[in-house]
């Protein structure tokens, strides 16, 4: 009986076709050179979240997602009509304040004056009490050698107890006088105070009104509006997420070997799926200090059972400043790590970038 070997062979034929590709296809892709490890990573950027200080309502958020912004650049504002009624009340609180300084001060300047009449009547009774001593101790004088009657002795001491009168009742007006004029200056240190304090309600009431209109704390690029205008917001509620361009890496994993030859600061050249003709510097930033397995999303088949070590190679911020319309977060691609300093980079790892950006 004749077999029929036709399925069979084409079956067979097939195997060894698809065998063939897959054998071209892992001798055909790049070699990693010695000296040099590669991971494969996703481009990230630290966020940078634009929060409400103060809990409210949102009055208008101005800027939409993929906007770029400069540091400063207003993001959104705050309803603040109930702290502006407020600000407009402190300021009459220190317009009142500064009206009672002012009378305060006047005060002060007429018990002066005070002070400076008391004195000056003093020292007319003073001089009055003098004469009244002298006169009194003549005639007493006087009196024994029957000179003068005893009326006049009697007169003389009648005007001598007026004179100290007189004297102890100006002593006492001057220290009234000056106990006015030191109320009066306490008067003005309080009213210097009150100012002070309703300078700083003001002040705090002013940052409160600054606090409602959100900057943008760094240069970045605007990656979602989280509220639009009109919805209210707590205390530390984001408004808008940015990323910031200034701060842009790629994560990636290396085995440990690998892992322990990377050193703070090697260089690094990143090769992103979606633009593979050109090739971005980095330097190495970060090297975790504790294993992990390898996340699905970046192992391959021999490499499910290794311990892997997080990288990061951070590019370089001016590069950033000129290539910052360019960056995307969340592509692929494949960083390449000199790890021996003395080895050159391969032509094909040579530094390629878009001539707008060079």
């Amino acid at each position: 009986m004749k077999r029929k070997f036709g399925p069979w062979l084409t079956g067979i034929v097939m195997l060894v076709l698809l065998g063939g590709a897959g054998v071209w296809y892992w001798l055909g892709r790049d070699v990693v050179e010695e000296g040099f490890a590669e991971g494969n990573g996703r481009i990230e950027a630290t966020e940078i979240a634009v929060a409400a200080k103060w809990g409210g309502k949102v009055a208008e958020v101005l800027v939409d997602e993929g906007d770029y912004m400069q540091a400063g650049d207003v993001v959104a504002r705050m309803d603040m009509q109930t702290e502006k009624a407020q600000v407009a009340e402190a300021e009459a609180d220190l317009a009142r304040a500064g009206s009672a300084l002012e009378t305060a001060k006047a005060q002060v300047f007429q018990r002066r004056a005070e002070v400076a009449s008391a004195q000056a009547d003093l020292a007319r009774q003073q001089s009055q009490l003098d004469v009244a001593r002298k006169s009194d101790k003549r005639i007493q004088t006087l009196v024994k050698s029957e000179v003068v009657s005893q009326q006049d002795a009697d007169n003389s001491h009648g005007d001598l107890r007026t004179a100290q009168a007189a004297w102890r009742a100006a002593r006492a007006q001057v220290k009234a006088a000056e106990a006015g004029a030191r109320a009066a200056q306490a008067q003005v240190a309080e009213a210097e105070a009150n100012i002070n304090a309703a300078q700083a309600v003001v002040d705090r009431l002013e940052q409160v009104l600054a606090d409602g209109v959100l900057r943008a704390p760094k240069a970045g690029r605007v990656q979602y509006r989280v509220v639009e205008s009109g919805e209210v917001v707590a205390a530390g509620g984001k408004v808008v997420s940015l990323v910031d361009l200034g701060d842009v890496y790629m994560t990636f994993f290396l085995p440990e070997v690998e892992a322990g030859r990377t050193a703070m600061g090697a260089e690094v050249r990143v090769i992103l799926d979606a633009a593979s003709q050109y090739v971005i510097p980095a330097k190495i930033s970060f090297v975790a200090s504790v294993a992990q397995f390898t996340p699905k999303a970046v192992e391959t088949s021999d490499e499910r059972q290794k311990l892997m070590f997080r990288i990061k190679a951070r590019i370089e911020p001016e590069l950033l400043r000129r290539y910052a319309r360019y960056v995307k977060t969340g592509l692929p691609g494949v960083a390449y790590v000199r790890l021996d300093a003395a080895k050159a980079w391969p032509d094909r790892l040579a530094v390629s970038l878009p001539e707008e950006v060079k």
